[in-house]
């Protein structure tokens, strides 16, 4: 991030801890200023003879011509009107409330938006921008919002060995603030710079697209894509439970879904099973039921593809070894896509303390009468890896020998290193439950009692594993109650 944009963001974001004495949250804050940013930079294209979407009576003229009680009534009503509107209006202004109660405040909040020239700037110094913000909103632990925001550096490096290519439709269905869209859109823009017009449009306009279960990210996701310059006025996100219905297959699916295991709902397959009465979806398409939402989405991703579709879905650890219908799932997976890459991700990266997750790769195939899986390759970045999101973030540098390792146009020249290993099917196969959990370094920290992790960590870690096995308890309870 330049020194420009940095000072830019902070400046912004020193204005949060101002309302934050008004009881205001980051996320809340974030929210606001998307609303003011937008209409800034609406009334900005209007001025240069680009038009605008906003009515004129909800513009950013009408808003900054009035002070005091009138402006707090005026960006009331423009909020709640535009929220009406169709299209990408719709998205960002949908449910849209004024929660900075104090006019004087909300009136220097104006005054500093008005004192940039947004317009002005390059898209990728808006992006950066308001990338920036998602950043520092995630950053607060308490308001929950670091669950729709994963790191960067990952999700680039996901990207790159998975290549997106200009005619593909790709999709995330847990899209938070739109970190896999945004960068599979910027990978295509960079790789394929002499597109004609109608490709560079299909790029812009119908190739991307995702789905977000929480109004309010699904706000965030669709101003950083609009800041960024995809989409134009057309609305690349929608809102809405992606696990509740099978979607129009698509080419490439790149996806982190929300943490935490339980659902609150529970799904239905073609054996009729169910736990609960009280909601359930009717998945024909799955092939296990199970109340745990990042198995459903595992499930669910593969129905979104195309026979000839790949996928990159960032799971839990108990994604790979849980029993039961985890265990169904995983051997299903197996049988009827190529499971063929498993990157170990590390601890200490992501906002929520604790978590240990994974990317699994995969490439949907055709029915066949043998698996399609023929070898896993498993690399561990987290066996005697240490990182902070302070001291010692994630870097794309820490992630430059897996995008060397993966061999992503020839996967056949993979060799085994340190951190890179081969298992075969019938070594998968030979595992207990089909056990995906792979590990063969030494962990030093384990035998280093004087590096162990901050306690805060180890308590989160206590927490999940007692988590995990309560669930697992309940779901025998509920298997015991039915007839």
């Amino acid at each position: 991030m330049s020194q420009t944009v940095s000072a830019l963001v902070q400046k912004v974001w020193n204005y949060a801890h101002v309302l934050k004495d008004d009881g205001l949250a980051f996320m809340d804050y974030t929210e606001q200023i998307t609303f003011l940013l937008f209409l800034r930079m609406a009334h900005e294209r209007e001025a240069i003879g680009s038009g605008s979407v906003i009515p004129e009576k909800y513009n950013w003229a009408a808003l900054s011509a009035r002070s005091g009680d009138a402006l707090e009534v005026q960006y009331s009503k423009t909020l709640r009107e535009l929220g009406k509107l169709p299209g990408l209006l719709g998205v960002i202004f949908a449910k849209a409330q004024n929660k900075i109660t104090d006019p004087a405040k909300l009136e220097r909040l104006i005054s500093m938006i008005e004192g940039e020239n947004w317009s002005g700037m390059d898209m990728d110094v808006k992006g950066e921008i308001y990338e920036g913000l998602l950043a520092r909103n995630a950053e607060d632990v308490r308001g929950g919002a670091g669950q729709y925001f994963t790191p960067r550096p990952i999700i680039r490096a996901i990207v790159q060995v998975m290549r997106p290519e200009p005619t593909m439709h790709i999709a995330d269905p847990a899209c938070g603030t739109g970190g896999f869209l945004l960068a599979a859109y910027e990978y295509l823009v960079n790789t394929y710079r002499d597109l004609d017009r109608k490709a560079q449009r299909f790029i812009n306009e119908e190739a991307i697209h995702g789905t977000d279960i929480v109004p309010n990210v699904t706000r965030l996701c669709a101003m950083n894509l609009y800041l960024h310059g995809m989409g134009g006025d057309k609305p690349l996100v929608t809102t809405g439970d992606s696990l509740a219905k099978k979607t129009e297959p698509v080419d490439m699916v790149l996806t982190n879904p929300p943490f935490g295991k339980k659902s609150s709902i529970t799904i239905v397959n073609e054996e009729g099973k169910k736990e609960k009465e009280d909601v359930s979806y009717e998945r024909q398409d799955f092939w296990a039921t199970t109340s745990n939402k990042q198995l459903n989405f595992v499930q669910h991703v593969n129905s979104m593809l195309k026979d000839t579709g790949r996928a990159a879905v960032v799971v839990p650890d108990n994604v790979l070894f849980e029993a039961g219908a985890g265990e169904k799932i995983r051997r299903s997976l197996l049988e009827r896509c190529d499971v063929h890459t498993l990157l170990r991700l590390p601890t200490g990266i992501w906002y929520s303390p604790g978590v240990k997750a994974n990317v699994l790769f995969f490439d949907k195939k055709a029915a066949a009468k043998t698996p399609w899986t023929k070898e896993l390759w498993v690399y561990d970045l987290r066996t005697n890896k240490n990182f902070t999101l302070r001291q010692n973030p994630i870097a794309d540098e820490d992630l430059k020998e897996f995008v060397q390792c993966y061999q992503t146009t020839k996967r056949s020249k993979r060799e085994e290193s340190e951190r890179f290993k081969r298992f075969t099917y019938a070594d998968l196969m030979a595992r207990d439950k089909a056990n995906l959990d792979i590990f063969w370094l030494k962990d030093d920290s384990l035998a280093d009692t004087e590096n162990l992790p901050r306690p805060a960590v180890l308590a989160a870690e206590i927490v999940e594993d007692l988590e995990e096995a309560l669930e697992e308890f309940r779901a025998v309870e509920e298997e015991l109650k039915q007839p």
